[in-house]
């Protein structure tokens, strides 16, 4: 495991990485999760191995510190994993997010355009604001004090135990507040900043998670919008096969 410190009190960032051939791929997870968890077992299929690949753990997730006096915001989480990059000397990297780990992609595609040369983007959250059935809109519903004491049980509970198994590493005030930062997006908002971005850009949606919105704007910004069949939000678990063949199209 390779470690960098993302703050001025000694905070490390962690990542796990498998050796290859440059640019790097650099995968990212979603609120409550863990890079390797959810990515591991895609970079390790015959289409997609031979590239070196870094899984990264965001602030206050994973094996990553969880300092109780940082923001968690997208741009602290983007400014951190900046940090991780460039200790790895990873410039010029393909960033492969998928929901949180997506829009963090986004607004370090746009602080950073050195460490990013491709966006693939797993039902990355693009507005702010999202609908109240959003997980992050959810647990960013209650005071941060009334979450750590009492609904962050709840919410483990409810999750069901594909998502809990990680969660429950996840610091629960670093949780609420990256919730919180979700769900007040970037400004510019992320999907302002995707369409913007001069690197490739692809877009991977669930097939059972519906249309995507704002699709025609995006495919119109040169996004390329990729459906993945049989599958909904955690596309990578729901039809790996499908999944992999995708991001190694993309890439």
């Amino acid at each position: 495991m390779q470690q960098a410190m993302f703050d001025s009190r000694g905070s490390r960032i962690s990542w796990t990485e498998v050796p290859g051939a440059e640019p790097a791929r650099v995968y990212l997870h979603g609120l409550g999760s863990m890079s390797a968890v959810y990515h591991a077992h895609i970079a390790a299929r015959p289409e997609l191995t031979g590239r070196r690949s870094l899984f990264v753990d965001l602030p206050g997730h994973g094996t990553s510190d969880r300092p109780q006096d940082f923001g968690y915001t997208l741009e602290d989480h983007a400014d951190a994993v900046a940090v991780a990059l460039d200790a790895a000397g990873a410039t010029g990297a393909e960033l492969i997010g998928h929901s949180m780990g997506g829009a963090v992609a986004v607004v370090l595609a746009h602080r950073r355009p050195d460490l990013v040369s491709r966006l693939v983007l797993t039902e990355a959250n693009l507005d702010a604001f999202p609908p109240s059935t959003a997980a992050s809109s959810g647990i960013a519903s209650y005071a941060e004090d009334e979450f750590v004491a009492r609904e962050y049980a709840r919410v483990l509970d409810a999750v069901g135990p594909l998502w809990a198994a990680t969660m429950r590493l996840a610091d629960p005030r670093a949780l609420h507040r990256s919730a919180v930062g979700l769900r007040r997006g970037s400004d510019p908002v992320m999907r302002t900043l995707l369409e913007g971005l001069p690197v490739d850009r692809v877009y991977l949606q669930g097939e059972h998670s519906g249309a995507l919105g704002g699709r025609e704007r995006l495919e119109a910004a040169g996004v390329r919008v990729v459906t993945v069949a049989g599958a909904g939000h955690n596309v990578m678990f729901d039809n790996p096969g499908a999944f992999a063949a995708a991001v190694a199209e993309a890439v």
